[in-house]
């Protein structure tokens, strides 16, 4: 959680894969110690020429699944090890947390506005790249109680471009500095405590609804 002092906060922003859902970097390890792949080795690939590499084109929609399976599959080689696009793709949709689509619903009781900012790609059914229809249908719950999903792969900028997080603030029509932003991922943050929101890491979440508490100054789950 950043260092900023509890203010009159009047939005609240969320990523959703590793926030709203559990880790695809947990689908990750799984997959890797199933098929003899060193830790962290995905990860590692999509860190690599972060803005440039085969994940970022795709989250931004500059490429589709078919270049992206076999963009993803050389950069593996590169590395050592085959890897095609598609089975990553297959580990992305991560299972709802429903503390966490509790406190949405809260916030939006207690009149905060609400917004969603999320890396994703053209797969699966929906924003939140579910495999399965049940899944889309449960996911799409939980986008419409959002006034506003901002997509990479629909507005071709991705975090950590302030670009992506001002866009949220136009669509709500708030200062930055009257925004909480709830991400599992660092580099995320990052840009928008520097654009002056309040900032939360999501690493569990009763972590991260107890640094969103903290920063709003009163429970909401």
């Amino acid at each position: 959680m950043s260092q900023k002092q509890t203010q009159n906060f009047k939005a609240v922003l969320w990523d959703f894969g590793g926030v709203i859902t559990s880790s695809p970097f947990e689908a990750f390890a799984t997959y890797e110690s199933q098929n003899g792949l060193p830790e962290n080795f995905i990860r590692g690939i999509n860190s690599t020429n972060p803005d440039t590499n085969a994940w970022a084109q795709f989250e931004r929609n500059d490429i589709d699944a078919a270049a992206f399976d076999t963009a993803f599959l050389k950069e593996a080689e590169a590395r050592g090890h085959k890897v095609r696009g598609n089975d990553v793709l297959a580990l992305l949709a991560g299972s709802l947390r429903p503390e966490m689509i509790a406190v949405l619903n809260q916030l939006k009781a207690d009149g905060y506005r609400i917004a969603c900012i999320t890396n994703n790609v053209k797969t699966g059914a929906g924003a939140g790249m579910a495999r399965t229809q049940e899944k889309a249908d449960a996911v799409a719950q939980v986008m419409a109680l959002f006034e506003h999903v901002i997509e990479s792969s629909q507005v071709g900028v991705r975090k950590p471009d302030p670009a992506i997080y001002q866009m949220a603030c136009d669509k709500l029509g708030v200062a930055p500095s009257d925004c909480v932003f709830l991400d599992d991922l660092g580099i995320n943050l990052k840009p928008a405590r520097a654009m002056g929101m309040g900032t939360v890491k999501v690493v569990s979440a009763a972590q991260g609804i107890a640094d969103l508490n903290a920063l709003l100054g009163h429970p909401v789950g």
